[in-house]
């Protein structure tokens, strides 16, 4: 299996990616307290559907699943990391809240991949200080995306950073490759594994996307069997970018306009 996409691949993702991220950014917008989750969630179906692109995520069976995720955006606040089910009458912003927001779509059936981790209304410093290293740690981690370079040393450079500020860095979860499908290999940690991993080559495309908790890097499920949480209830931030590898500087397809 050859993880590297054709040109005519490429150029679908970099529309897809431009399409996406501006769905992402009118999302983003809309977060404010009081806010239903499901109405981000309408929002962001809407605004994909515009585009006459498909969402990625509504009624994707992922590996392990026993039924379809119900939602087209991923809504995950404060102790939820990823994978949070928008619900109508559960979640509703709060003032001080933290909110991450995971979208996907299909343009031409080629998949893109985003999160951003944002603030509702007035947050904390610390809370602020979380969402800015969770961001930092995403560029570190696509610096390093060059040919010859291998997976792991996306890992390797995101625990580098992260580690200084005591954050838990999750483990169980992590980036992968993506295009042809919402989930490809190869897996991409954001830890130094010790075993060897592919090396990158020009023309892969991979979801980057480092979750830090505020403390621990153990995490739960909960019994929606979607939404992953911190073990000890503390915060997590979590962003993602779909990112190209040139024969030079990495293009991240997913880039804010």
């Amino acid at each position: 299996m050859t993880f590297v996409k054709s040109p005519k691949d490429i150029e679908n993702l970099r529309v897809g990616g431009k399409h996406l991220s501006t769905v992402l950014k009118q999302v983003m917008k809309a977060v404010k307290p009081g806010v239903n989750a499901k109405k981000l969630d309408d929002l962001a179906e809407k605004l994909i559907r515009d585009y006459g692109d498909e969402p990625a995520f509504l009624n994707y069976i992922p590996y392990g699943a026993d039924r379809p995720f119900p939602a087209t955006l991923c809504v995950s606040v404060n102790e939820e990391i990823v994978h949070g089910i928008p619900n109508e009458k559960e979640k509703i912003l709060k003032e001080g809240d933290i909110v991450g927001l995971d979208i996907g779509l299909s343009h031409n059936g080629l998949f893109v991949d985003m999160a951003v981790t944002v603030g509702v209304g007035i947050i904390s410093p610390k809370a602020q200080k979380l969402i800015d290293t969770t961001r930092e740690a995403l560029d570190v981690g696509i610096k390093v995306c060059r040919p010859g370079n291998r997976i792991n040393d996306i890992g390797c450079a995101v625990e580098k950073f992260a580690k200084p500020f005591k954050y838990g860095i999750v483990e169980e979860l992590g980036g992968h490759g993506v295009g042809h499908k919402v989930h490809e290999e190869p897996y991409v940690p954001n830890f130094c594994l010790k075993e060897k991993s592919p090396e990158m080559r020009e023309g892969m495309v991979l979801a980057l996307e480092p979750m830090l908790n505020e403390g621990t890097k153990h995490v739960i499920l909960a019994e929606d069997g979607y939404t992953f949480k911190t073990a000890d209830g503390k915060l997590s931030g979590h962003f993602e970018h779909t990112v190209l590898i040139t024969n030079g500087e990495p293009e991240v397809i997913t880039a804010f306009n």
